[in-house]
């Protein structure tokens, strides 16, 4: 077989794929974005670690960023130790949210959110953490929950 033989031939097996399987609409968006954002939570990491480094070097190393999102409710954190020694939780969602409830074992307390989506738990004693928030009401209403964190 010769070069244009080969070409020919794959030529057409191109063309049966096309007519039997077309490649789906968007798949090739879909894989340059997996493609490029497939190292994020590495570079991501390392951003915290110098970030980490360079804040306990500058000053308030006791701050913690921390954030949560199940694809379409996404929920920020920002932890400082308090000058009692505990922990003040400022917090911010993307969606209107009915009750955001932090939990410590057996202690849950309770917020609502303002309209922009702020809220705030004071003086939150150190321990394993989780973050329960409800969004909507009724028939809509979705739940999204962090998985447990240090204060």
């Amino acid at each position: 077989m010769t070069a244009h033989d080969d070409a020919e031939v794959f030529a057409r097996l191109r063309t049966l794929w096309r007519e039997i399987d077309p490649v789906p609409a968007g798949l090739i968006d879909r894989m340059v974005a997996a493609v490029a954002t497939d190292d994020l939570t590495h570079e991501y990491a390392l951003l915290t670690l110098v970030e980490g480094e360079l804040g306990a070097v500058r000053g308030d190393a006791d701050a913690l960023t921390l954030q949560f999102s199940d694809g379409t409710t996404s929920i920020l954190l920002h932890v400082t130790t308090t000058a009692s020694g505990r922990r003040r939780v400022d917090g911010w969602v993307d969606t209107a949210t009915a009750e955001i409830l932090l939990t410590q074992g057996e202690r849950t307390i309770s917020t609502s959110p303002a309209e922009t989506g702020r809220f705030v738990f004071d003086e939150v004693p150190h321990g394993l953490t989780h973050v329960r928030l409800t969004t909507g009401d009724g028939d809509d209403a979705r739940t999204l929950a962090t998985p447990q964190f240090e204060l």
